[in-house]
């Protein structure tokens, strides 16, 4: 009698079913009521974390990760909190703290930011990710794993 378990393992699609709280046990995503979440392993289309505890897990399985801020968002950078001058921010925007507005980088990118603090003269915005210098913890569920596909199966070529 052969094992016919599959293990997850890199170049695998996944599909994962997940629940992603914080510290103060608060959810800040679920697959909830929704697909589950596909992506490839390995491919880097998920936080490091994430794809390492997926890594491993048997179809069916069901687990607790815990992630590290270094290996989930990465810990806050100061050097991504910016002041700019009140007069730069369009007068039929009404500030408040917490509001999130876009901002464009040197080479044109267009980066989402919040408002952490303003006054008459200045506007303090963050452009760290929300989670950043966050521990996380993931409820999964390996709902099952396929092969990647080889460029004959496809259906591009």
């Amino acid at each position: 009698m052969t094992d016919t378990t599959q293990i997850a393992k890199a170049g695998d699609t996944g599909q994962i079913h997940y629940t992603g709280t914080l510290d103060d046990g608060s959810t800040f995503d679920s697959s909830e009521g929704r697909d589950p979440l596909q992506f490839a392993l390995g491919s880097g289309q998920v936080i490091k974390g994430f794809d390492d505890g997926v890594t491993g897990m048997a179809q069916g399985e069901k687990k607790t990760i815990h992630i590290k801020c270094e290996d989930a968002y990465g810990p806050i950078r100061p050097d991504l909190i910016h002041e700019v001058a009140r007069e730069q921010i369009p007068a039929e925007i009404p500030l408040s703290e917490g509001l999130m507005l876009q901002m464009q980088d040197p080479t044109g990118v267009v980066l989402p930011v919040k408002v952490v603090s303003f006054d008459d003269e200045a506007v303090t915005m963050d452009a760290n990710h929300a989670l950043a210098g966050k521990d996380l913890t993931f409820e999964l569920e390996l709902v099952s794993i396929g092969e990647a596909a080889s460029e004959s199966e496809c259906g591009c070529c």
